[in-house]
This record gives C-alpha cells, structure tokens and sequence, in this order.
C-alpha cells in the first residue's frame, strides 16, 4: 500500500481500520482527540461518549460480545475510567480491547503532567509505546492481536509528541476480524468476591506469560555499539536519544510493561554504564533497580517537561546547570468574540468567588478578569463550589458561583448537579453552565447537549436546563449573555441574592464553531424535509 505523511494519531485511526476494529468510542481531548475522527473519515464506525469511563464500558461490552474494539482519551481521561479499567483487567475480553492513553509531558494543554505507565503496574495490564508513527500503526495492531491472544485489554500509550508528530507509514493490507458473538461466561465476568478471587490468580498468570512474550519479540530492540555507554529507552525519547548519542548502544523498548527483565539485564552487563533515558517519571529505572539491575537514571530536572535532543545530551553529560530560559510566548486568552466575555465581565463586577472548571473558559483566569478561584478536574467546579458554600462566613458564601461549560457538564457535572440538589447549602448556590453548543477547546466537537453524533448527523438530545429542573432546582434560566449582557447581570445579581439554588444557562455558539453549527442543522433540517416530503405531498 502507498506509503503517506501522518500524524501519529493518525496512524493509530488507519491500523484501527485495517486492523477490523467494529467500534471506537471515547472522550475528546488534547492529544487523542484526531484518532476516532479519522476513523470515522475512513469509514470506520466511530462516537463520542459522555466520559472515558462510559466509554471505556461501551469498549468493553463490545470486546465481551467478540468484537474488536478501540477506546481513546487523553491521560486525566484515564483517571475518569479506572473503576472499570482496573475490573476490566480480572474480566478479561472475548474479543480484542485497545485503550489509547495519550499522555501529555510538558502540559501542552492539560492540568498536570501524570505519567500513565504507572496505569499498567497498577491494573495489571500490558502496555506498549510507540515512538513514531510507524510505530504507532504497527503497534496498535500488534496490541490488537495481543488483546486476543491473552484475552486482556491492552494499553497503546502515546504522547504529544507522536500523537502530532508526522512521519512516514507504510499500511498494511486491511483484514476482516472475526464476527462478534456472545459466549455466557458467569464466573469470568461477573465480579464478586468469589469469581474475582480466581481471577486475579489468572491475571497474574497470564502477566507471567507476557512476560515471557516481552523477552523473546523482536519489538523490543537491541543495538550495540560502543560498550561504553549503553542507553535503555522508550517511546519518542529513543528517536531524541539515538540522534544525540549515535554511537551508544541501544535497547529500545515497546513493552513498557510487563518489561523483559533478563533482556534489558543481559544488555546492562555488557555495557560499561547504562543509562535509563524517558520521559516523565523515572518509570523504566525505578522498575529496573527494584529487579537488580544496575542502571543509571536522569537527574531530578529532567522529570519535568518533553525531552528533546538538547536535554537529552545534557543527562547523558550530567549537566544539571539551569536550563535556558525559554522566550515567553502570547499567552492564551479568549477570542475576541467569545460569548463568556460577558459573563466574566459580570463576575468580576460583582466580585464573586467562581469555582471553575476544564474547557476554553478556564481562560477566564486570565487578565483582564482573571474570573476563575479554582479548577481542579472535569466536573470539579460544582463540588467545590458547594464545599465554599457550607463552610464560608453567610456573606463570602453567597459570592460563590459554580461555573462549567456544556460537554463538560454533561462529561462529569450531572453528579455534582445531583449533589447540589441533595445537600443543598444554606445561602443556595448558583451554578452557570456556559452552553456554546461544541466542546469547543480540543476543536469542536459534538456531545449528548448538542444532538449531532460523531458525524454531525441528528440523534438524541439531553436538554441541560432540562436535567435543573429534574433534579428540582427551584430556579432555572437560560439566557444569551451577548444578545442581553445587562439582562444577564441582573439575573446574576437576582440568584446570587436568594438562598435559593439556581442554574443559569449561558446559552451563545462559539464563535469559531458557530458556522459549521448552521451547517450541520441545516443539513438536518434538510435531510428531515426530504424524509417528510412524499407524506406531506
């Protein structure tokens, strides 16, 4: 097959393809986000869930049904999933699983800088990385194969750098996986106590067995060179590491876990100092030193941010002098015409204390309003703000205001909305679900709030004033803070005056999205008219 310029994402979408994946379900976030929409462009059934744990579930069911199915998300998205990701890894699969964690070193565009092969050790689950995007799409056909052979979900992790990073992939010609089927298997899929017992017996076993795969596959490669310095590494930090030491001996590993101990430990015997070189945590070091292996690690410096060439030659050196400061750059901020501008206007007028959340409007932070006291997590902002309403002085209480945006809310919200209905504060509370109709900062994209799929095609609509007043909050309002900043405030003003809980829904497309927005329903509205016509005639 023709050999093309990809991005490792990319990448990952065509092996899914060629690899007979029946369905791909996730959550949308920087750096994973591109995977299921290109598999979608190549006809590969792809959606959007909720949440990664929904999706994660949705993966699972598929892969206990026979299929073959792929699950992406962004590393905190993993933090979402782990409840079923942990029982998963006793359940096993029927069929083939695949979860992408897409980590993000350096924090491009996330909250913190977690490494997720801890994940791996901690579940009980194997894990490959690949370092490019050749890597990328064979190895993820390689993790579907082994999620069929050992029956166990497999993890694919990657990172900013190999998720938009290009680089040449030659493709495989497609295969026609298996048909899904279901096969009753109580014992091995229903998690009580006395089914899970066993299971975890057969997890270990099964970990004991890729282990013994890790040492004998040829993906983990060992290149020898000079004895002098031999270098351990993995992922994109091997492409940095053999540019800066091209004369180093190699051992490139792509099964992050379970390792091939007796391999890497032959490889650090025949090299006079061997050296732990990744990304991250000193993951890959402190496993090899608990085994007995006698390696080297980074200094403390280099845990922090991407590695690069420069870095990377640095650490071999031991130079730990300060690093060049790097130019300050424009920092981010709203567009121009963004429709929270007058929302944070009016907070920052009134003086409130805005526990925010995860999204575009997470901005609001910075100057000129810097509108934002908190931000924690996907969903945090209700929590929080509800926990500064129970505890503050009646007048700093009543200057709490919740505010989260609409995929969002529907991502890890609804939970919180259902605390605040059930341990309602004594001043109330105020929640404002900033409803721009997109998940608008990892590039528009649809959710449950929208009523368009993966595809942008119509389906099912959650209406989310609609979920205020099932939980039964006494006051819900949607208003456009654009079409009426003035009618906003006084509403503000109003909610934050009663002891009463309300929602606002400060409903206005984003300006980048608002376009396609009109599109996309237009094409509805015309689809549904052609549908319509003849009965009508």
């Amino acid at each position: 097959m023709e050999r093309r310029l990809v991005s490792g994402d990319e990448a990952v979408a065509a092996a899914a393809f060629d690899g007979g994946v029946h369905l791909g379900t996730g959550y949308p976030g920087t750096p994973s986000t591109e995977i299921l929409e290109n598999f979608s462009r190549l006809g590969g059934r792809a959606q959007w869930a909720p949440n990664e744990k929904v999706a994660l579930e949705v993966g699972l069911g598929a892969a206990y049904g026979g299929a073959r199915a792929l699950v992406t998300m962004k590393h905190v998205g993993v933090n979402v999933a782990a409840d079923p990701l942990f029982t998963a890894a006793y359940t096993g699969v029927s069929g083939s699983l695949v979860v992408v964690s897409a980590d993000d070193p350096g924090m491009a565009s996330s909250q913190n800088e977690q490494d997720n092969r801890h994940y791996a050790v901690a579940a009980g689950l194997p894990m490959l990385e690949p370092s490019d995007s050749q890597e990328a799409y064979d190895l993820a056909l390689v993790a579907f194969e082994l999620s069929e052979r050992f029956k166990l979900p497999v993890i694919l992790r990657m990172t900013t750098r190999v998720c938009h990073g290009k680089s040449i992939v030659q493709r495989r010609a497609a295969v026609t996986a298996k048909a899904p089927a279901f096969e009753r298997d109580i014992a091995g899929r229903v998690m009580i106590p006395a089914y899970a017992r066993p299971a975890h017996r057969k997890l270990r076993a099964k970990l004991a067995e890729l282990q013994a795969f890790a040492e004998a596959t040829p993906l983990n490669v060992r290149v020898d060179a000079d004895r002098k310095l031999g270098i351990v590494t993995a992922g994109v930090t091997a492409r940095h590491a053999r540019e800066a030491v091209p004369g180093a001996s190699f051992l490139e590993l792509k099964t992050v876990y379970p390792l091939p101990l007796e391999k890497i430990r032959a490889f650090a015997g025949s090299v006079e100092r061997c050296l732990v070189v990744e990304e991250g945590d000193p993951f890959l070091a402190d496993l090899l030193r608990a085994a007995g292996i006698a390696v080297e690690s980074k200094p403390e410096p280099f845990r922090f941010g991407e590695l690069d060439v420069a870095r990377v030659r640095r650490i071999v050196t031991g130079d730990t002098s300060p690093e060049p400061v790097l130019p300050k750059g424009k920092p981010p901020m709203l567009c121009e015409a963004c429709p929270y501008h007058p929302v944070y206007g009016a907070l920052r007028k009134h003086d409130c204390i805005v526990a925010g959340d995860i999204g575009c409007y997470t901005l609001g932070v910075l100057p000129p309003y810097q509108g934002m006291d908190t931000c924690v997590a996907m969903g945090a902002s209700l929590g929080v703000g509800l926990g500064l309403r129970h505890v503050l002085p009646e007048k700093d209480a009543k200057r709490v205001v919740s505010i989260i945006g609409d995929s969002t809310f529907i991502h890890t919200g609804v939970n919180g909305l259902i605390e605040m209905a059930y341990n309602p504060p004594a001043t109330g509370h105020v929640l404002i679900v900033l409803d721009n109709g997109t998940t608008a900062m990892t590039g528009q994209q649809e959710h449950p709030g929208t009523g368009r799929t993966l595809e942008h095609e119509q389906t099912g609509k959650v209406s989310i004033e609609g979920l205020g007043r099932a939980v039964g909050l006494k006051n819900v309002d949607v208003v456009d803070p654009v079409a009426d900043p003035g009618g906003f405030e006084k509403l503000l003003v109003d909610r934050l005056s009663r002891p009463e809980l309300s929602m606002i829904v400060a409903r206005r497309p984003c300006i980048l999205a608002a376009a396609d927005i009109r599109k996309y329903e237009k094409a509805i509205a015309d689809q549904c008219g052609a549908c319509a016509g003849p009965a009508d005639a």
